[in-house]
């Protein structure tokens, strides 16, 4: 067996070399060293793929939220749309309503209606608000003193009469008073055809 440090041939089974006396005995490679190198190789590997996993899963995530929020924001403007519309709608509605109320609540309505014929008078009783009076007349023919009058305890009145030089022919006349109590009304007309007064009350 030759001796790996002096290079004697000396006999086989020996165990020391009998020239320089080295051990003849083959000392097998350590392999602890090398078996860490690759544990911790594999290690710093694996810590490096896990790195890059999070690294794409935390760029996809942040990815679809930015792509999530222009939607959720459309469609936060379209419920905003829809909402204001409706609400568009329901004042609208209520304008309308009102209107509609106001209209229908308050009109000049006839609460008496009264003709007739020649000469003569009446008196009527005209319940409180605020009231228009309309009258017309038409003659026999020219007196110089045709006439029909409305006057009323308050003091308001009005009428129609023909003078001498008058055309004989249909003639109007109308006031309107507002009063928080009745009022009593006197109807006078004299040498008339036909004649006729009507009350009316706005409410």
């Amino acid at each position: 067996m030759k001796c790996k440090e002096c290079g004697f041939e000396n006999r086989k089974g020996g165990k020391f070399c009998t020239s320089c006396g080295s051990s003849l005995e083959e000392v097998p490679p350590k392999s602890g060293g090398n078996s860490k190198g690759i544990i911790i190789a594999l290690i710093v590997i694996i810590v490096l793929l896990v790195c890059a996993i999070g690294f794409f899963a935390l760029n996809n995530n942040s990815n679809s939220q930015s792509n999530d929020v222009p939607q959720q924001s459309t469609e936060s403007q379209e419920i905003g749309s829809a909402s204001s519309q409706v609400s568009s709608s329901d004042d609208d509605a209520k304008t309308q309503e009102v209107s509609s109320q106001t209209t229908e609540s308050k009109s000049w309505e006839s609460i008496g209606s009264y003709s007739g014929s020649g000469s003569g008078s009446k008196t009527i009783t005209v319940p409180e608000g605020k009231i228009k009076v309309k009258l017309s007349a038409y003659p026999i023919k020219n007196y110089a003193t045709n006439h029909l009058t409305v006057s009323g305890s308050n003091g308001e009145s009005g009428g129609v009469d023909w003078g001498s030089k008058s055309a004989v022919e249909t003639r109007s006349d109308s006031f309107t008073y507002t009063s928080d109590t009745s009022e009593t009304f006197t109807i006078d007309y004299y040498e008339t055809v036909s004649w006729e007064v009507e009350f009316l009350r706005y409410q």
